[in-house]
């Protein structure tokens, strides 16, 4: 593989997780952490001895990436996440911290996208690693007071495997067929799978972990306001909550667009 293709595989899969990781961050410590791929030749090189973590991927595509922090830098997080000063990198702290790495690799998968489907992905702390040959990536935000530096060392089997699927689902997308309005007709008694969103809340890690039987989580929307429905992460009406039989319903009462445009296009 040529050192183009290199970047342009890496890159996506690297914007991806940038905004994975950022999101995971700030759930965790409850401030804004949006991070970005650094356009630079040479980029900083972080103070403090760097913390590296393994992110071995299985399934669409296959692999292994290496994700680098500097240690004064997830101490500080770690500060934040847990509302008490972090003095030392211990495991036990280590083992916390990946557990964020875990829950933006996660972010992969559920992203509202889909793009890289069903993936199964392992986190863990490695050190005394030498990255010679590997094509690395980095991360970086300028974000006032939020200052911070990540590096993705992507090895080569990860890379291959993320082109081959590329590849594979650029000409799935060129060959998959435009449903014409006339033949809707076809498949008319499809079931397709509906869902009903009432609201949705950022939480930190540690709230997470506190949660029991009996917890309340305030969502962001109000009581009166209209909850949404979603065809493939596709929100296709707004409507009140009424109950039908013991059940929850929807009373709608907008339509953003028509439904047979979603199916169309």
């Amino acid at each position: 593989m040529d050192n183009q293709r290199k970047k342009e595989v890496a890159q996506t899969f690297a914007a991806m997780f940038a905004r994975s990781i950022g999101e995971a961050l700030t759930n965790a410590t409850g401030e804004l952490w949006p991070l970005e791929i650094l356009n630079c030749a040479n980029p900083p090189t972080p103070k403090g001895m760097p913390v590296h973590y393994r992110l071995s991927v299985e399934g669409a595509f296959s692999g292994e990436c290496f994700v680098e922090f500097s240690e004064p830098q997830v101490m500080n997080l770690l500060s934040k996440m847990l509302r008490e000063p972090v003095t030392e990198f211990t495991d036990a702290y280590s083992e916390t911290f990946a557990k964020v790495i875990a829950s933006a690799a996660e972010g992969l998968v559920s992203s509202p996208s889909g793009e890289y489907g069903q993936l199964r992905f392992r986190v863990e702390r490695v050190s005394g690693l030498a990255f010679g040959g590997m094509y690395v990536v980095p991360l970086a935000t300028s974000e006032e007071n939020a200052d911070i530096q990540v590096l993705l060392y992507f090895g080569g089997e990860l890379l291959d495997t993320l082109s081959l699927f590329q590849d594979s689902t650029s000409e799935r997308k060129a060959d998959k067929p435009v449903v014409a309005p006339h033949n809707l007709k076809l498949v008319m008694d499809v079931e397709l799978n509906v869902s009903l969103r009432f609201g949705q809340r950022q939480l930190p890690l540690r709230e997470v972990l506190d949660l029991s039987s009996g917890s309340v989580i305030e969502l962001d929307r109000m009581a009166d306001e209209p909850v949404d429905l979603y065809l493939d992460g596709k929100l296709i009406a707004r409507g009140e909550a009424v109950v039908i039989d013991g059940n929850y319903g929807l009373r709608v009462t907008e339509i953003p667009q028509p439904v047979a445009s979603y199916l169309t296009n």
